[in-house]
């Protein structure tokens, strides 16, 4: 079988649910807008499919029709009203997609309580088969796990760092790749920790208000 294939026609829910990116096609009606909130590492971007609407943005305010994209950076205030009498579709992705996803935010853009929302709200069905202890359990080895990683990485970036700066100073491109390459070796694994110990605390987050 070949890869899904999403229609914004008809897939009006979350296609994509991972810890590095969430993505959808939200459709709104005539009149609707959503409560003004923020991500606090989330970057946003909105895609206009159908219809017009209007974003705020930290306190700026633009109107978008199909075409047009916008995006929301991590901690910026936004909010979006659907214009007009018809319906407006969009095409819109959070990344990363981590616990809490979102941060209310009231009129004068104060931050309120998370929303810690659970797994269904995005369309994803919970294990709740793995107990929390378990879940708890998992997050404490991925946090070691990352933090073993990350200090590699950082004894690999001090040593490689040295010697990319010599050979770039005496031309060695060779050395120069290599020490580069070394670099990224390091880097990688800690990105792959850091997408676990995510996809574990997006488990176990929503359930401590279940």
């Amino acid at each position: 079988m070949g890869f899904p294939v999403y229609d914004y026609r008809t897939d009006i829910r979350n296609v994509l649910v991972t810890p590095q990116i969430r993505s959808r096609f939200l459709r709104m009606e005539p009149g609707q807008s959503a409560q003004l909130h923020s991500h606090d590492l989330g970057h946003e971007i909105f895609l206009i499919l159908e219809g017009r609407v209007e974003f705020e943005i930290d306190g700026e305010t633009e109107e978008l029709g199909p075409g047009q994209m916008c995006v929301a950076i991590a901690d910026q205030p936004h909010v979006v009203r659907v214009l007009g009498d018809e319906p407006m579709t969009m095409y819109l992705s959070v990344t990363p997609h981590i616990h809490p996803t979102h941060t209310p935010r009231t009129e004068e853009g104060e931050r309120l309580p998370h929303n810690f929302a659970p797994p269904r709200a995005y369309d994803v069905e919970p294990d709740m088969q793995v107990s929390v202890a378990e879940l708890v359990a998992r997050q404490i080895h991925a946090a070691q796990l990352l933090e073993e990683l990350t200090r590699t990485c950082a004894s690999v970036q001090q040593e490689m760092g040295t010697q990319l700066k010599t050979a770039l100073a005496e031309g060695d491109a060779d050395a120069a790749t290599a020490a580069r390459k070394a670099m990224w070796e390091a880097i990688y694994p800690v990105y792959k920790a850091i997408a676990e110990l995510g996809e574990v605390w997006n488990a176990l987050a929503p359930r401590v208000t279940q």
